[in-house]
């Protein structure tokens, strides 16, 4: 079936996101053998846009590119979604010790603003909505940790947690337990010690890295 791409994303982003989905969810098996020929035409671009795909996916590891041979599907591994997760606590705990120096009220509205939406998505079941507040909620630590290169290199494996997210999600029937999981971190990160918002944060993507690791064991 041919996917669309639209304008405003690079065209290269659209196809490298479609193609994580897929990678993310089981639905592209590793060791399978996918041609930048038979992408093009499925997509509907010229080879341009989906050799840049295929260069981003392989720089997050989910394929390896053997010219001439072709393109195989990496996956995800237990050991990957560890690496993953490991390097995003780390990542998160140094913006969020930064953050926390923050004093000025009217950074945090922001936050706030991403908080409150997912309460509202979770009150209308709206998953996709959850996923874009929640995202939006963790950027924000890095945005007031006032480290450009930190929130550099959160953005450069965003998209690989956007997927993974969009597939831990749907293990949460109702979204209320995981929206209150940020309202804690978020007071906890106003009002509480480095120490005791370090532990929240910790439990929280310890949470996440369990249901993905869940997911993947599901499939073997």
């Amino acid at each position: 079936m041919t996917q669309t791409v639209t304008r405003g994303e690079s065209l290269g982003a659209q196809v490298a996101r479609v193609l994580r989905q897929r990678i993310v969810r089981g639905e592209l098996a590793p060791g399978a053998r996918i041609t930048e020929e038979a992408l093009a035409e499925e997509f509907s671009v010229s080879r341009g846009p989906v050799r840049d795909a295929l260069t981003q996916l392989s720089f997050e590891k989910l394929v390896e590119v053997q010219r001439p041979r072709g393109v195989y599907i990496v996956g995800l591994t237990h050991d990957d979604v560890d690496q993953l997760y490991s390097l995003r606590g780390a990542l998160e705990q140094l913006a969020l010790s930064r953050a926390m120096r923050v004093d000025d009220e009217a950074r945090w509205a922001a936050m706030a603003a991403a908080v409150g939406r997912m309460g509202e998505a979770a009150d209308a079941g709206d998953h996709a909505a959850f996923v874009a507040a929640d995202l939006e909620f963790h950027s924000q630590i890095y945005a007031l940790a006032d480290h450009p290169r930190l929130e550099g290199a959160w953005n450069q494996y965003l998209p690989t947690f956007t997927a993974l997210l969009e597939v831990t999600i749907n293990h949460d029937e109702d979204l209320h337990e995981s929206s209150d999981d940020h309202v804690k971190l978020m007071d906890v990160m106003r009002s509480g010690t480095p120490t005791q918002a370090a532990k929240v944060l910790s439990e929280h993507l310890d949470g996440a890295r369990e249901r993905m690791l869940s997911e993947i064991a599901t499939r073997a």
